[in-house]
């Protein structure tokens, strides 16, 4: 794969997840400072709590990076796929172990973009995918925390 390519593929990646971005808030950044109680609290009937978004990013990271380069099906950390369930109770231990799970699964899928030898049109179409999945859903948790928090300060006045 040409360096240069190699290179942007990882930025974008980067960018959309947790380093300085031109957007606002990374996926990584929307999530810090958000406690147990908040993450797991739908912000509307029907809608995924920030929880279950930092588990959906993950999970796709996991699958991205499987598609690039193989490994079996079922070998994610956590039981279920897509959209999976909030742990019961939703703690503090278990909602920081999910925030280094999405972590862990970013490193493992950047690894897999550094190694590539070859970049075939799928593969850069994939990656740049996971990159715009990361803001997509950094942009989602900004509204669901602002809709969380208003209804939180509606409540206390």
């Amino acid at each position: 794969m040409n360096p240069k390519e190699r290179s942007l593929l990882l930025h974008l990646v980067d960018e959309g997840f947790d380093h300085a971005a031109w957007h606002g808030p990374t996926l990584r950044g929307s999530i810090r400072g958000v406690s147990a109680a908040e993450a797991a609290r739908r912000p509307g009937a029907g809608r995924h709590s920030i929880w279950e978004i930092a588990l959906h990013a993950a999970y796709w990271k996991y699958v991205a990076r499987r598609r690039l380069v193989g490994g079996k099906r079922g070998a994610f950390p956590r039981m279920g796929s897509n959209w999976l369930a909030v742990p019961s109770p939703a703690t503090p231990a278990a909602w920081k172990r999910d925030v280094e799970l999405l972590a862990a699964c970013h490193r493992s899928l950047r690894e897999a973009v550094a190694g590539l030898r070859t970049l075939t049109p799928r593969r850069r179409r994939l990656i740049a995918g996971i990159a715009m999945h990361d803001v997509y859903h950094a942009g989602q948790i900004q509204l669901a925390k602002r809709i969380l928090r208003s209804r939180r300060r509606a409540r206390l006045h």
